[in-house]
């Protein structure tokens, strides 16, 4: 199809306009709007909360019926780490190929339509034609809610909307649904050296992932089929994961965002019930106490039942004798007290002398040599012990340092 000279400049005009979705699309949409201005069309602007970005909705034969909307949205996917061999904003033609991002989906369709507006205003058409351009659709159609909203508060209500996406001019009569999640796990950090008594967030996201890829080559493989899309079945894909602060630090955050691109009359709510399902199975592991309680006396596991992540926990025997054991331990200074059942326990490490003094009650005392930083949980037991529960926190540095109690109690 062989495109006017005022089509292919104004394609060219808005593939050089950087309307990348991380951008403000402002610039583009007032290039149309006084285009349509100068032609006395009116046109009605929605914002973003922030007034970066604009949808534009412009009528032609205002008072006309019903209508058809020409639709298109603005913003572009980023062209990062892409291999081009040419500016992507250049939108330079050879023969009738307009190169550029932006230049198929979906500028040129734009461009045209701007291009054709005094010709649409001289045929003097017995309906209503309707401009919408839109911002924020290759993040998810964020923007076009805010067209909607104000199209419905003026009481207008076109009759079709031809959307101009590229689909080398054969008309799609239907679409997949888009359905899109965000999946945030929390873990139990620690260093990695201490693996067994943190809880990965990281291994857990990539078993939940790893599932919803299971999902998708089930849909791919299974016979039902809708004739008529390029990919004939529902798909599933998990777009961005994030989590993690360093490689000697067990995760405790993890992130990511998936979605479900399904075939029309299937459940998107149904697909993700699955993915509930299987994220409450995989949530249990991650509940079970990594802390051990024991009378160090017996031996005797009296873990009590109850979900507590990485902690670790001890029961106090008063009657013990005296011991002297090697306790790992984080470096920091501090000071802290709790007091809990009438049980004072504090520790501090302010002196300078590089000694930490942690004190149980008033008859239970011990002496770190070391930077400590630990947090205290006091607990009466079963006949008069004292439970404490010592979380360690993690910072950069590690060493073992040797602790040892006055009435022969001792942590690790």
């Amino acid at each position: 199809m062989q495109l006017s000279t005022p089509a292919r400049e104004w394609a060219q005009r808005l593939v050089r306009f950087n309307t990348v979705s991380r951008e403000s699309n402002l610039p583009l949409i007032e290039c149309i709007a006084d285009h349509l201005r100068s032609l006395q069309v009116p046109i009605r602007l929605t914002y973003d909360d922030e007034r970066r970005k604009a949808n534009l909705f412009a009528t032609i034969g205002v008072g006309k019926p019903d209508g058809v909307i020409l639709s298109g949205h603005t913003d572009t996917v980023p062209w990062d780490g892409q291999a081009w061999t040419r500016d992507p904003l250049d939108a330079k033609f050879e023969g009738d190929r307009l190169y550029g991002r932006g230049s198929a989906d979906m500028k040129g369709f734009i461009g045209l339509v701007a291009a054709q507006t005094e010709r649409y205003l001289a045929a003097d058409l017995p309906h209503a034609i309707h401009y919408a351009f839109s911002f924020d659709e290759e993040l998810g159609c964020f923007g076009v809610p805010h067209l909607i909203a104000d199209l419905r508060d003026a009481g207008l209500a076109p009759r079709l909307c031809i959307v101009g996406e590229p689909t080398g001019m054969v008309p799609a009569i239907a679409h997949k649904g888009v359905y899109r999640w965000r999946c945030c796990i929390k873990g139990k950090p620690a260093h990695s050296s201490l693996t067994p008594k943190a809880v990965n967030a990281i291994e857990a996201g990539a078993r939940l992932v790893s599932h919803i890829a299971g999902m998708g080559d089930a849909w791919r493989d299974a016979p039902e089929r809708y004739d008529g899309f390029d990919v004939p079945y529902t798909t599933a894909c998990v777009g961005v994961m994030q989590g993690g602060v360093a490689d000697n630090i067990v995760p405790e955050d993890c992130t990511f965002n998936y979605e479900f691109r399904n075939l029309p009359g299937t459940q998107a709510e149904a697909m993700q019930a699955r993915v509930r399902e299987e994220a409450a199975r995989l949530e249990q592991p991650m509940k079970v106490p990594t802390g051990q309680v024991v009378d160090l006396l017996t031996g005797e596991d009296v873990t009590p039942n109850r979900n507590r992540l990485g902690a670790v926990d001890l029961v106090v025997p008063t009657r013990l004798l005296e011991r002297e054991e090697q306790l790992v331990l984080m470096t920091s200074t501090g000071e802290g007290t709790s007091t809990v059942d009438g049980i004072v326990a504090t520790f501090s490490n302010t002196s300078g002398e590089n000694k930490t003094i942690l004190t149980f009650a008033e008859s239970c005392r011990a002496e770190i040599e070391g930077d400590t930083s630990l947090r205290m949980d006091i607990r009466l037991a079963e006949g008069g012990d004292a439970r404490i529960l010592i979380d360690i926190e993690a910072t950069t540095t590690m060493k073992t340092v040797s602790c040892r109690f006055a009435d022969g109690f001792v942590g690790q």
